[in-house]
């Protein structure tokens, strides 16, 4: 297949959300990159009538071989991965109890939406006839998706009722007496 094509399908078939293909250039640089650790080798060049030249890429077997190792390591053990949002909660005191809750009220509104599209966009795909094996990843994002809103509710709620609260006073106090812990 030659870059455009993937390029498009991986659009096409909703997986731009699973792999970052914003920039039709980032497939291109893939593949040279694959082509230097020959993960894959030029099957065809070909080119038409006034066209830009078209070249058919082929896996080679050092790239099934490490495309097997990548895969059976990636669904096997969990790595670290650092998304923003954890960042951000670790840092959340920066914000008051009450802008905090609002900004998470926000962030749910737009996860609510997104497992709305999500779901409806699987819905689609099975209505259509695609085996529920090609959607599993969606399946996936659909559960954390579900599982974030459902936390952040009750991060809302905490904070809603004072159960979970800070002030700058308390934070100063905190920081005191951690401090004294850490040097004695």
């Amino acid at each position: 297949m030659h870059a455009y094509r993937m390029h498009e399908l991986i659009k096409q078939r909703g997986k731009a959300s699973v792999v970052n293909v914003a920039q039709r250039n980032s497939v291109y640089q893939t593949l040279e990159r694959l082509l230097r650790t020959e993960l894959i080798h030029v099957l065809e060049t070909s080119q038409q009538d006034g066209r830009p030249e078209r070249v058919i890429y082929e896996i080679t077997a050092t790239g099934r071989t490490t495309l097997h190792d990548w895969l059976t390591a990636m669904l096997a053990e969990p790595s670290s991965e650092f998304p923003e949002f954890p960042a951000a909660l670790a840092t959340i005191m920066v914000l008051s109890p009450q802008e905090a809750q609002a900004q998470l009220a926000l962030r749910l509104s737009v996860l609510k939406r997104q497992l709305t599209q999500l779901a409806d966009a699987t819905d689609a795909m099975l209505e259509q006839g695609l085996p529920r094996l090609f959607l599993i990843e969606d399946e996936y994002k659909q559960a954390l998706c579900k599982a974030e809103i459902s936390w952040i509710s009750s991060l809302i709620d905490d904070l809603s009722c004072g159960e979970i609260s800070w002030s700058e006073e308390w934070l100063r106090q905190i920081a005191a007496s951690f401090a004294m812990t850490s040097s004695g």
